[in-house]
């Protein structure tokens, strides 16, 4: 059986923290699903089993050189640089922060494995599957399943630990995921403490 890690995706205070300037994107999803508290719940149950959780943000450098130029997605670069790398717009949401040696992974496209050291993290831990949590299930949820699956990782993802703008592009980006992953719960992927998963 292949070892397991937790993915916690771009679950940074700019995108998903109620103050944040482009939380506005999957804000009010975020808050009905409870995606916070859902991934604060697989969060805590993969420590208590020992599977590793790896964080990833997005962050650039502080005059912006590797924001992506020509990216309909990203658009021009923010004026306030909000996504400077080290700044509060680019720290994991404080209900998630890594504990002491949990790794967090920076990008700065939509791929985690793009110009990342991700895919030598899991390969050095012999890990085998991951189990995707964060926002937004039609970009870096589902870019990360595909490419995971390209490189021969098992993939679930923690449906109710995800997140976009509104349930119509979430039940379109589930069917995609279903292509290379399965679509799982926290529930199901880390029962609860006494419980076997259905």
């Amino acid at each position: 059986m292949s070892r397991s890690a937790l993915l916690v995706l771009d679950m940074v205070n700019e995108l998903v923290h109620p103050d944040g300037h482009y939380a506005h994107v999957c804000r009010e999803e975020v808050a009905r699903r409870n995606v916070i508290e859902r991934t604060a719940q697989a969060v805590e149950r993969a420590r208590s089993r020992n599977i590793p959780v790896i964080y990833v943000v997005l962050g650039y450098s502080a005059h912006y050189e590797d924001w992506p130029p020509a990216s309909d997605l990203f658009g021009p670069p923010d004026p306030e640089r909000r996504f400077t790398l080290g700044s509060w717009g680019t720290r994991v949401h404080e209900r998630l922060t890594p504990e002491p040696g949990e790794n967090v992974v920076v990008k700065q496209r939509v791929s985690p494995f793009y110009g990342t050291n991700l895919e030598s993290l899991l390969r050095s831990r012999k890990i085998g599957t991951l189990l995707l949590t964060g926002v937004a299930t039609d970009l870096v949820v589902l870019m990360t399943a595909r490419e995971a699956h390209d490189r021969d990782f098992a993939v679930e993802v923690l449906e109710d630990a995800t997140a976009t703008g509104d349930q119509e592009l979430q039940d379109a980006a589930l069917l995609m995921l279903a292509r290379t992953a399965e679509v799982s719960s926290v529930e199901r992927a880390l029962p609860t403490a006494g419980r076997v998963a259905a």
